[in-house]
């Protein structure tokens, strides 16, 4: 116990050296060590040492507080609809086209899908994040009220997943919120939803391509992805609209309503949709101009990899210039 008690004194230590950590850091350090050590069955002592080494972040916090989402959908889009990720998509597209087309067959869903979301995240990884997870997991779980529950379950997942996965939880980097990867997935997800595409006996979702299509092709099929449908389109309104329907902006909406009773509301648009019945909703972006949208079940399955209307847009649109670009260099 005394041995344990030092251990935290030194964790509160180490969190204050960068920045000064608040109460509710040492605290929850505390219960999480209990929580952990009676769930799960991890030595108290080894893991108060681990969390002695990681440190609190108020860069972090501050990062959580400013979220790319934040910005108008014509800044947002300026930040992924580049040159760079559209070739670079081309290109990732030419050197893994046996596992994306095996995806496709496995999963349903399009290459260019699976290729936008990883240039969205990590530019083909060559931004894999420079945070450590521990230090960004620690100080979102023990010191950011509003989503700690969050991300101490994320914590959780992390430390289940490095003894799984055979990592070291003070070498893994990522995101500001904790994710990593080429995919940059968070622990939950990693464990849920990474698939060892490669069969090498591993599922590593930094050096094999195969896996990390695999499991983002497995993400969206296990969160209801539909083969073969559209993901959205431009839409319009008539003057007949009365704005009796819900419209989504920055947070998406389940699609609740079929494109008929859009169409019967008086939202027009010039795709051609063969079947009226699917599932959709009316989305509005703030565009160089006032931008409306349809968005299908597809598109809202990409908020479930984020959850904004903005990010799911992002991945849509650079996901038609990949397709574009790659037909063209073949």
């Amino acid at each position: 116990m005394l041995t344990l008690r030092l251990s935290l004194v030194l964790l509160a230590l180490t969190a204050a050296s960068a920045d000064a950590a608040p109460e509710t850091y040492r605290q929850g350090a505390e219960r999480f060590i209990a929580d952990m050590t009676a769930k799960h069955g991890f030595d108290p002592k080894v893991l108060a040492d681990l969390l002695g080494q990681a440190t609190y972040r108020q860069s972090i916090i501050d990062a959580m507080n400013r979220p790319y989402e934040g910005k108008p959908w014509r800044d947002y889009r300026r930040l992924f609809l580049t040159p760079e990720r559209i070739q670079g998509g081309a290109a990732f597209w030419t050197e893994n086209a046996d596992a994306l087309s095996r995806a496709e067959a496995d999963y349903g869903v399009k290459p260019e899908i699976i290729v936008a979301i990883i240039g969205v995240e990590t530019s083909y990884g060559a931004n894999l994040g420079s945070h450590r997870a521990l230090d960004a997991l620690t100080t979102l779980g023990f010191a950011y009220p509003k989503r700690a529950d969050f991300f101490r379950s994320e914590l959780e997942a992390f430390l289940l997943l490095a003894r799984e996965e055979d990592l070291s939880p003070v070498e893994v980097r990522g995101s500001y919120a904790g994710a990593f990867g080429k995919p940059q997935f968070i622990s939950s997800s990693y464990r849920a939803y990474a698939v060892d595409y490669d069969t090498d006996g591993r599922r590593d979702l930094w050096r094999s391509n195969a896996d990390v299509v695999g499991s983002v092709a497995n993400y969206f099929k296990q969160h209801g992805w539909r083969s073969g449908e559209s993901v959205a389109f431009p839409a319009r309104l008539a003057p007949e609209f009365q704005g009796a329907v819900e419209v989504a902006e920055k947070r998406p909406l389940k699609p609740s309503l079929t494109l008929e009773a859009l169409q019967e509301s008086g939202v027009a648009w010039d795709a051609s949709v063969p079947d009226s019945s699917a599932p959709a909703v009316l989305i509005l972006l703030d565009g160089v101009e006032t931008e409306h949208w349809v968005g299908l079940q597809n598109f809202y399955v990409i908020t479930r990899y984020n959850h904004s209307n903005l990010y799911a847009m992002a991945v849509h649109q650079l996901s038609q210039a990949i397709r574009a670009a790659h037909a063209k260099a073949r």
